[in-house]
């Protein structure tokens, strides 16, 4: 379709005994036609045409992320920053890739210039926390720890606050550039990160971002998980993948909007985490509580 002619379709939106049809249309047009739906949304003095164009618009837009989220669990849903934009597109739809590409950039060459190859393990960590936590002040949202923002990666590289998930991610792409054999680990109601040398006689020791960086030994996880009253689990001590991260995200998200009372919202973070799970609601044993 012509300019003029899309142009002429979004005017038919104002009758009201064929909008359902043209909005049936203009849904079969996909993403390509929200320009045009933002430019009628400018130009109209109709609230309530205005709302029907935001209700379209958003619903393009949510078609759009649901399906850009199948591709990357089909390719593997190996790009965590990639995984994490779309979460964040789920809020922001005008959030940039590339622009979230260059702050963790920074934040690794920052980083890089304080490694060396002869550094132990401890002291690597030590580093890249001293660029995270002293130098960039990345911190704790205690203050408002339910609040969407933390979940929306490029808010919280932004406002240096965060939650669990959110800071330990930042902290992981940053890590997995310098190649440092750094991953997740899915612990009930704290996300933490765990440091797997190759190198045998270096044993295993975990992260907390949540916690400026805090190392943890593996019997700090015992302790941990004992006084949750819960059953010991290989996964609480085992990396996780990129795809177990992204579905704790979106599981997070859709609490944060629960406790926010936006229930539609928690209703359509759910569809997402459809996509990449076979449940849609959230598993409570790995929540992100707020609690150390």
């Amino acid at each position: 379709m012509t300019n003029k002619e899309i142009k002429a379709l979004i005017s038919l939106l104002d009758d009201p005994e064929i909008a359902p049809q043209i909005h049936e249309r203009i849904q079969t047009l996909g993403e390509s036609i929200i320009p045009f739906l933002e430019e009628s949304w400018e130009e109209s003095l109709d609230p309530q045409q205005q709302q029907r164009l935001e209700d379209l618009i958003h619903h393009l837009q949510f078609e759009g992320l649901q399906q850009r989220l199948r591709v990357w669990r089909d390719s593997g849903g190996e790009n965590l920053l990639e995984g994490m934009w779309l979460l964040n597109s789920f809020q922001y739809p005008d959030a940039d890739l590339q622009a979230l590409n260059r702050a963790v950039e920074q934040l690794r060459f920052e980083a890089w210039t304080l490694l060396r190859p002869d550094m132990h393990p401890a002291d690597q960590v030590q580093a890249l926390n001293h660029v995270m936590f002293k130098v960039h002040k990345f911190s704790a949202n205690t203050q408002n720890f339910h609040s969407p923002a933390n979940s929306m990666l490029h808010l919280v590289l932004e406002t240096r606050r965060g939650n669990p998930l959110t800071l330990c991610v930042i902290y992981l792409l940053v890590a997995q550039r310098l190649n440092l054999p750094i991953y997740g680990v899915n612990l009930p109601n704290l996300f933490v990160l765990m440091y797997q040398s190759p190198i045998p006689k270096v044993e295993p020791f975990y992260i907390n971002c949540y916690n400026r960086g805090l190392v943890l030994s593996r019997t700090d996880i015992e302790h941990y998980v004992a006084q949750l009253n819960l059953t010991s689990n290989d996964i609480f001590f085992e990396p996780c993948s990129h795809l177990d991260i992204v579905r704790r995200a979106l599981r997070n998200l859709m609490l944060s909007f629960e406790k926010m009372q936006e229930p539609s919202k928690a209703i359509e973070v759910g569809k997402l985490l459809a996509i990449l799970t076979d449940e849609a609601g959230p598993t409570t044993d790995t929540e992100e509580s707020g609690e150390e």
